[in-house]
């Protein structure tokens, strides 16, 4: 197994490094996210599709670049320093499970080129004892789901029945499910749309492991943001003539910071390898990733928020946005409890 990135993948982090800083640092992405609308830029969106981002892992058949799970945990490294707004993760994963349906090219092939947003939608209820659930009969699917990741937005959804899984074509009837993250668009979806059913509810399991690892990516970026943030603005932050990063302390707690980014580097990008190299531990390995990462994103930005005192809590500064995106992460791409549903499931498997 390799530990560092290939020629190839240093230059696409090169790139994207490059694409965000130049196109949606941080302060650009807040801007966007936190405006009324959709949440993020039809613009950047195109831009994306020009690189190749949303295509990453198409194959190149349906006009994608035919990459794999370490070149998107790359990109989404990336995204999550700059808290990049939009359904970016959302499409890969759409992408993947409409792949493994076959015979949809030519939606993928809509997808990678910015013409068409897909997205997942597969939670039924909120609570336990909620009803929700949707079901597909004569070309139509009915019902509602719940936390569907910019779903105003999307031109169809593939959506989990009582009969397999669905392409639902739009417009969708929404509510706004707003959360702590107001640069999330989360809503629910009341379906009476029209759909062709692409095959089982497998289909979409089948992402799951990708999801853990883009998330986990996600969170990496986060906590490289956060922690670089906290450790510049100890040096600028003065107490009693002294800045606060002379205090051992604090020294402390940003050791912490540095340890818990370079351990969540070396098991998401192991998972990432572990994905695509098809390693029988994939499944054991993602999860463990996604916890790892975001639970390292979420002390980090907490912490963050505690050396940048005061100041932490005012909305000027950006360490906000990486707690709340890191919230979000905890909660979605698969929720602790269920992690450890689907770790313990590994473990007896093997």
């Amino acid at each position: 197994m390799r530990f560092e990135l290939s020629e190839d993948q240093t230059l696409l982090k090169d790139a994207t490094t490059s694409f965000f800083a130049s196109e949606s640092p941080i302060e650009t992405s807040r801007e966007v996210s936190e405006a009324d609308g959709e949440g993020f830029s039809r613009g950047q969106w195109k831009k994306l599709a020009e690189l190749g981002y949303l295509g990453l892992i198409a194959a190149e058949s349906a006009g994608g670049a035919g990459l794999g799970a370490i070149e998107l945990s790359v990109v989404l490294q990336q995204a999550g320093r700059v808290c990049f707004p939009g359904p970016l993760l959302d499409v890969v994963l759409a992408t993947r499970a409409l792949t493994a349906a076959g015979g949809q090219d030519e939606t993928i092939t809509q997808i990678a080129a910015g013409e068409k947003i897909v997205v997942l939608a597969q939670s039924d209820r909120v609570w336990p004892d909620d009803i929700g659930g949707a079901t597909f009969a004569d070309g139509h699917v009915k019902g509602s789901k719940v936390f569907v990741p910019f779903a105003a937005s999307a031109d169809a959804l593939l959506v989990t029945t009582d009969a397999g899984l669905v392409l639902a074509e739009g417009p969708f009837a929404c509510e706004p499910m707003p959360t702590v993250d107001e640069a999330q668009r989360f809503a629910r979806v009341e379906f009476d749309n029209a759909a062709t059913l692409i095959g089982d509810n497998t289909l979409v399991e089948g992402v799951w492991e990708l999801a853990h690892v883009g998330a986990a990516a996600l969170a990496l970026g986060v906590c490289e943001a956060a922690g670089e943030a906290t450790i510049r603005y100890s040096t600028e932050r003065e107490t009693f003539g002294k800045p606060i990063g002379v205090y051992q302390v604090l020294q402390h707690r940003m050791a912490d910071m540095v340890l818990r980014t370079e351990s969540s580097r070396a098991i998401v990008f192991r998972a990432a390898w572990s994905l695509d190299n098809g390693a029988a531990d994939r499944g054991l390995v993602a999860v463990s990733a996604k916890q790892y990462a975001v639970e390292s994103a979420n002390e980090i930005t907490l912490a963050s928020v505690q050396i940048h005192g005061g100041n932490g809590f005012t909305w000027e500064y950006n360490v906000h946005r990486w707690l709340k995106l890191a919230m979000t992460l905890d909660h979605h791409y698969g929720a602790r409890n269920d992690l450890l549903e689907r770790a313990l499931e590994q473990v007896e498997a093997q």
